[in-house]
């Protein structure tokens, strides 16, 4: 019987389980990983630029967005309240 459809077990076979278990897991861990394409050290250092440029693009694009409705609604908030 496979193990992933095996019965149901009390806490004592789940506890038995338990070494093998994490083995497996930890040999389909290191199994994956090495399938994995790391990235170079300038490729990190590239898209590290791309994201901070970025960050600060949208900061002072939200920072103008904000200060143009804050005026807005300030100047709607004054009309009404003469």
């Amino acid at each position: 019987m496979p193990e992933n459809l095996q019965p149901a077990q009390g806490f004592a076979g789940k506890l038995q389980s338990f070494p093998n278990d994490f083995r497996e897991y930890v040999r389909g861990l290191q199994m994956e990983m090495r399938k994995v394409t790391w990235p170079s050290r300038k490729q990190v250092r590239a898209t590290t630029v791309v994201v901070v440029v970025t960050v600060f693009i949208f900061a002072i694009f939200f920072a103008v967005v904000d200060e143009v409705l804050s005026r807005a609604i300030n100047s709607i908030q004054a009309a009404f309240t003469k």
